[in-house]
């Protein structure tokens, strides 16, 4: 079995590169036979053919001739090298010098529903619970999301989806919408028109039934649906912020909610929304043993140890992950060859350049 991750470097074609290999030692080897057939037949030539220059022998001792001479012969062997490094970067570029990944994509098979109850008891915490729901989204990869927010009725902000971009957008809509506590602006002031259009318009559709206020058990219930109905193997978790208190009379109560979310084999974590001052009163307490007794996490808006533990619960939950095709990757590098052959190719022009002058 092949481990995934980085599987090396290597040559693509080396084929290629063997040619061009070939090709250059094969061109050597003709220059070095043709220059040594030159000096042989030079050798055998008849004196006929040979110009003699009178009192010339002296120039080999003229320290300015012999040092050009070995100029000339430095960079005529310059010149060789640059051509064979020209020749060989060239080639291996040619070659396709790679590096090899294999990828195996995991599909995250977690799903989270996070439950917001936006009553007028609540709206005063609602853009800080916001702030920890885009904590939470910021610690997961792979899973889907959504967000379902009520009072009287519910409204489904997004369905579950991977796509975090629309998630944390969404999710900062609801903090601006909450930024400013609604009971203390004035619906009869152009100044707060705004504030208050951005209110309205991310709680519409929860307050359908203006008999009735913060229908706890109804907007959990509503937030179990959101799952899918099939059986499937991808766990699945409630993440439910509300002070639970109720102004109205609810089709579920907070407890038989709880039940149906259990018998989803749903786990519901809970945050208290309320100030921390309400802590131990009968609604606070409640909240917390109906959390508790069905295995999940339960935290005070204000505790710094919400985002982490109910991280660390849901990672730690009994999920599968399925495995995608694996998909072989192949990553071009031919930067240092073609930074070879541009310096052999560089020597090679300076090379031409000095012997012209």
């Amino acid at each position: 079995m092949v481990t995934p991750g980085p599987q090396g470097a290597s040559i693509l074609w080396p084929w290629l590169l063997a040619a061009v290999v070939v090709l250059v030692l094969a061109a050597g080897a003709t220059a070095w036979w043709l220059a040594r057939r030159r000096r042989a037949r030079a050798e055998k030539a008849r004196p006929d053919d040979v110009t003699w220059v009178a009192n010339s022998s002296y120039l080999a001792q003229v320290p300015a001739f012999a040092a050009w001479v070995r100029r000339y012969r430095t960079l005529q062997v310059a010149g060789l090298v640059g051509l064979l490094v020209a020749l060989v970067g060239v080639g291996a570029v040619a070659a396709r010098p790679v590096e090899t990944d294999l990828v195996v994509d995991r599909l995250g098979t977690r799903d989270i529903v996070l439950c917001l109850d936006v009553s007028g008891s609540m709206t005063a915490y609602d853009g800080e619970i916001l702030k920890v729901y885009s904590e939470l989204v910021d610690n997961f990869e792979g899973e889907r999301i959504a967000l379902s927010i009520f009072n009287s009725t519910s409204r489904t902000v997004f369905p579950l989806t991977d796509d975090y971009t629309l998630v944390q957008e969404e999710l900062a809509a609801g903090v601006a919408a909450f930024d400013k506590d609604p009971s203390t602006l004035d619906f009869s002031s152009e100044r707060d028109e705004k504030d208050i259009l951005e209110f309205l318009t991310y709680t519409a559709g929860t307050l359908a039934n203006e008999s009735a206020a913060s229908l706890i058990g109804d907007g959990l219930a509503n937030c179990a649906l959101q799952f899918d109905e099939e059986a499937t193997d991808r766990s699945r978790s409630i993440i439910l912020a509300t002070d639970n208190y109720v102004a109205g009379e609810p089709i579920y109560t907070l407890e038989e909610a709880a039940a149906l979310v259990a018998s989803r084999d749903i786990t519901l974590h809970g945050i208290y929304g309320g100030s921390d001052l309400y802590a131990g009163t009968p609604e606070e307490t409640g909240y917390r043993e109906v959390v508790e007794a069905g295995g999940g996490l339960y935290f005070l808006a204000g505790d710094p140890q919400a985002v982490e533990g109910m991280v660390e619960d849901v990672v730690a939950q009994q999920a599968v992950e399925l495995d995608a095709s694996p998909e072989v990757v192949v990553t071009d590098l031919p930067t240092i060859w073609f930074l070879v052959a541009t310096a052999g190719a560089a020597l090679l022009v300076v090379v031409a350049w000095r012997l012209r002058e």
